[in-house]
Protein backbone atom coordinates (compact mmCIF):
# COMPACT_ATOMS: atom_id res chain seq x y z
CA UNK A 1 0.00 0.00 0.00
CA UNK A 2 1.35 3.53 -0.48
CA UNK A 3 2.05 5.82 1.70
CA UNK A 4 -0.62 9.00 2.55
CA UNK A 5 1.42 12.09 2.24
CA UNK A 6 -1.27 13.92 3.32
CA UNK A 7 -1.51 15.27 6.63
CA UNK A 8 -4.26 15.05 9.28
CA UNK A 9 -5.67 16.73 12.02
CA UNK A 10 -5.99 15.20 15.37
CA UNK A 11 -10.25 16.17 14.78
CA UNK A 12 -10.44 13.53 11.74
CA UNK A 13 -11.99 10.37 12.67
CA UNK A 14 -9.99 7.67 11.27
CA UNK A 15 -11.63 4.50 13.19
CA UNK A 16 -15.45 4.32 13.56
CA UNK A 17 -17.03 1.40 14.95
CA UNK A 18 -20.90 -0.30 14.09
CA UNK A 19 -21.74 -2.43 17.49
CA UNK A 20 -25.47 -3.52 15.58
CA UNK A 21 -23.45 -5.80 13.43
CA UNK A 22 -21.29 -7.55 16.21
CA UNK A 23 -22.10 -11.44 16.73
CA UNK A 24 -24.19 -11.15 13.26
CA UNK A 25 -23.63 -13.86 10.79
CA UNK A 26 -22.94 -12.42 7.00
CA UNK A 27 -24.41 -14.16 4.45
CA UNK A 28 -23.47 -11.69 1.59
CA UNK A 29 -20.65 -8.93 0.87
CA UNK A 30 -21.49 -6.85 -2.24
CA UNK A 31 -19.33 -3.87 -4.20
CA UNK A 32 -21.12 -1.73 -6.54
CA UNK A 33 -19.73 0.49 -8.61
CA UNK A 34 -22.30 2.61 -11.13
CA UNK A 35 -22.32 5.78 -12.72
CA UNK A 36 -24.07 7.58 -10.30
CA UNK A 37 -23.45 4.93 -6.75
CA UNK A 38 -20.08 3.44 -5.06
CA UNK A 39 -20.36 1.62 -2.18
CA UNK A 40 -20.33 -1.85 -0.03
CA UNK A 41 -23.10 -3.46 1.34
CA UNK A 42 -22.75 -6.16 4.16
CA UNK A 43 -25.90 -8.51 4.71
CA UNK A 44 -26.23 -10.62 7.38
CA UNK A 45 -28.60 -13.78 8.00
CA UNK A 46 -31.24 -11.69 9.76
CA UNK A 47 -31.96 -10.23 7.17
CA UNK A 48 -30.29 -6.30 8.20
CA UNK A 49 -27.34 -4.92 6.41
CA UNK A 50 -24.68 -2.29 6.74
CA UNK A 51 -24.23 -0.38 4.03
CA UNK A 52 -21.38 2.17 3.01
CA UNK A 53 -21.72 4.42 0.52
CA UNK A 54 -18.73 6.57 -1.21
CA UNK A 55 -17.90 9.22 -2.83
CA UNK A 56 -14.83 10.01 -4.73
CA UNK A 57 -13.12 12.94 -3.84
CA UNK A 58 -9.96 14.91 -5.29
CA UNK A 59 -6.87 16.13 -2.51
CA UNK A 60 -3.53 18.14 -3.62
CA UNK A 61 -0.78 18.83 -1.32
CA UNK A 62 0.58 22.16 -3.72
CA UNK A 63 4.56 22.49 -3.15
CA UNK A 64 6.46 25.27 -5.06
CA UNK A 65 10.15 24.43 -5.40
CA UNK A 66 13.15 25.38 -7.08
CA UNK A 67 15.58 23.02 -8.60
CA UNK A 68 19.58 22.50 -8.35
CA UNK A 69 21.39 21.65 -11.86
CA UNK A 70 22.50 18.42 -9.69
CA UNK A 71 18.18 17.13 -9.50
CA UNK A 72 17.78 18.29 -5.87
CA UNK A 73 14.53 19.75 -5.42
CA UNK A 74 14.48 23.02 -2.84
CA UNK A 75 10.79 23.55 -1.29
CA UNK A 76 10.52 27.07 -1.55
CA UNK A 77 6.51 26.58 0.46
CA UNK A 78 4.57 24.15 1.12
CA UNK A 79 1.19 25.36 0.59
CA UNK A 80 -2.25 24.47 2.88
CA UNK A 81 -4.12 20.83 0.86
CA UNK A 82 -6.70 21.72 -1.17
CA UNK A 83 -9.86 19.08 -1.72
CA UNK A 84 -12.96 18.80 -3.80
CA UNK A 85 -15.93 19.04 -2.48
CA UNK A 86 -18.49 16.20 -1.50
CA UNK A 87 -22.04 17.24 -1.10
CA UNK A 88 -23.70 16.51 1.66
CA UNK A 89 -21.26 15.42 3.54
CA UNK A 90 -19.12 17.11 6.20
CA UNK A 91 -15.80 16.40 6.15
CA UNK A 92 -14.91 18.35 9.63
Amino acid sequence: MADNKGTHSSNNRTRLEFPEAKGKIVELVEFDIEPDFYGVTIRFQDRTSLTFSMESCVFTFPIFSQWTDEGEENVIKEYEPIRSQVLGVSLE
